[in-house]
C-alpha cells in the first residue's frame, strides 16, 4: 500500500486462511525525494504526462518488487509459498464523477519481476459499476471487526482519512471524511523540512485561528452526503494556500489544520454513526497523540483507541486490506460494499496478472 501521505510504501506479508489475519512480516520503503516529487507533480497536469506517468509506475513497481522480497527474506519462504500480491498502486487522478481513477503501479511489471501473481486496479470496477471506487477498506473493516454487541467505528487517518461505520445487526457504512494528514505534513515539510508533526508537537505549539478554520469548514465537500471520496484533487498545497494571509504564524495554521482533521473526523461519526460506542484509529495519523487527544475530548460519548488494542496492527491495516481484497478477487468474491462506494451492486474487483 502506498497512499495519499506520499511517504512510502508498506508491505505486510499475511496469512488470511484463519478468521482474523495473521501478521508475517512487515516492511516500510520511504519514496526518496525524487519519486516523491515526480508523484507530486503526476497530480497536477504537466508536459508529456503519459511518458512521466510511465516511467514512474515502473520504478513504482521496481521499488513494490523489492519490498516483496524483503518480505520474503524476513519469513524465510520463496515467492512459491504466497498465493498473491494485492497491489493498490499510487493514485494520482481520482475523478469518479467523470469516470475514472488512475492508481500507477504497472502490475504485469511487478508479477514480472517478482513471479507472483498480482491483483491490482482495484477502484476502477466500483467505479463502472457507478461507484466513488473509494473507500474500499470498509468490506475489510467490516469482516474482521464487526461486534455482535457493540457499535464500532473505524477511522484511518493516512493522507484523507475515512471512516467505517459497523453498528451491530445493520449494513456497515462509511466514506471519506476530508484530509487527514496530507495539508499538515506540507504544511511541516515546507516550514520545518520534516515530513510530519511527530506527535502533533508543533501543532501544541500554536493555536487555532477561528476564522481560517471556520473558511475550511465551509468547504461544500464537507456537506456533501454520503458517498463521498476526495484525494489531492482537492485537498492540496493550492486550496490552502487560498485561504491563507501573511499575517498567521506558521504554527497557529499547523493547530488549525490538525483541529480541521479532528473536527471533520468527529463530525462525520457524530452525524452518521449515532450511537457508536468505540472508535478505533489505524493509518499514520493515529500515531499523532495530540489529535488522538482532541478526538477523545470531542467524542466524549465514545472510547478512542487504536486498532492495535483489537489485535491489528495499525500502521499495517490498510497494506492487509488489500491483501484481503486480492484474496476475494482470486476466489472470485465480491470487494466492495454498495452502502459505502455507491455503486450500483457488489462487484469482484481487481485486475489479475497470472504468473
Amino acid at each position: 500500500m502506498s497512499g495519499t501521505s506520499l511517504d512510502g510504501i508498506d508491505a505486510v506479508l499475511v496469512n488470511l486462511s484463519n478468521s482474523l489475519p495473521l501478521q508475517l512480516a512487515t516492511h516500510y520503503q520511504p519514496f526518496d525525494s525524487q519519486m516523491r516529487s515526480s508523484l507530486m507533480s503526476l497530480h497536477l497536469p504537466l508536459h508529456n504526462e503519459i511518458h512521466q506517468a510511465q516511467l514512474t509506475g515502473n520504478e513504482l513497481a521496481r521499488l513494490y518488487a523489492s519490498s516483496v522480497q524483503k518480505l520474503l527474506v524476513a519469513a524465510n519462504l520463496s515467492s512459491n509459498d504466497i498465493v498473491a500480491i494485492g497491489c493498490h498502486g499510487q493514485t494520482i487522478r481520482h475523478s469518479p464523477e467523470q469516470g475514472y481513477t488512475i492508481q500507477l503501479g504497472n502490475g504485469a511489471l511487478l508479477a514480472e519481476l517478482s513471479g507472483i501473481t498480482v491483483v491490482n486496479d482495484f477502484r476502477s470496477r466500483d467505479i463502472a459499476a457507478g461507484g466513488q471506487g473509494a473507500p474500499l477498506v470498509p468490506a475489510f473493516h467490516d469482516k474482521v471487526f464487526r461486534h455482535i454487541n457493540i457499535h464500532r467505528v473505524i477511522v484511518n487517518i493516512g493522507g484523507i482519512s475515512n471512516l467505517t461505520n459497523i453498528p451491530p445487526h445493520e449494513i456497515a457504512s462509511g466514506f471519506d471524511c476530508g484530509p487527514g494528514n496530507l495539508l499538515m505534513d506540507e504544511w511541516c515539510m515546507r516550514h520545518l523540512s520534516t515530513p510530519y508533526d511527530h506527535n502533533g508537537d508543533w501543532a501544541a505549539s500554536g493555536k487555532v485561528i477561528p476564522y481560517l478554520l471556520e473558511q475550511m469548514l465551509n468547504d461544500p465537500f464537507f456537506s456533501l452526503l454520503p458517498p463521498k471520496s476526495t484525494g489531492r484533487d482537492l485537498f492540496n498545497a493550492a486550496w490552502l494556500e487560498k485561504k491563507l494571509d501573511a499575517a498567521q504564524r506558521a504554527e497557529d495554521v499547523q493547530a488549525t489544520l490538525l483541529e480541521l482533521t479532528s473536527q471533520t473526523i468527529s463530525q462525520a461519526i457524530q452525524q452518521y454513526c449515532v450511537g457508536a460506542k468505540e472508535v478505533y484509529l489505524c493509518g499514520g495519523g493515529a500515531h499523532n497523540r495530540l489529535l488522538h487527544s482532541r478526538l477523545i475530548a470531542l467524542l466524549s460519548s465514545c472510547s478512542v483507541a487504536t486498532t492495535d488494542l483489537i489485535d491489528i496492527d495499525a500502521d499495517f491495516l490498510e497494506a492487509i486490506a488489500f491483501a484481503w481484497l486480492a484474496q476475494q478477487t482470486i476466489h472470485g468474491k465480491a470487494g466492495n460494499l454498495p452502502s459505502v462506494t455507491g455503486a450500483k451492486h457488489s462487484c469482484i474487483l481487481g485486475a489479475i496478472h497470472q504468473t
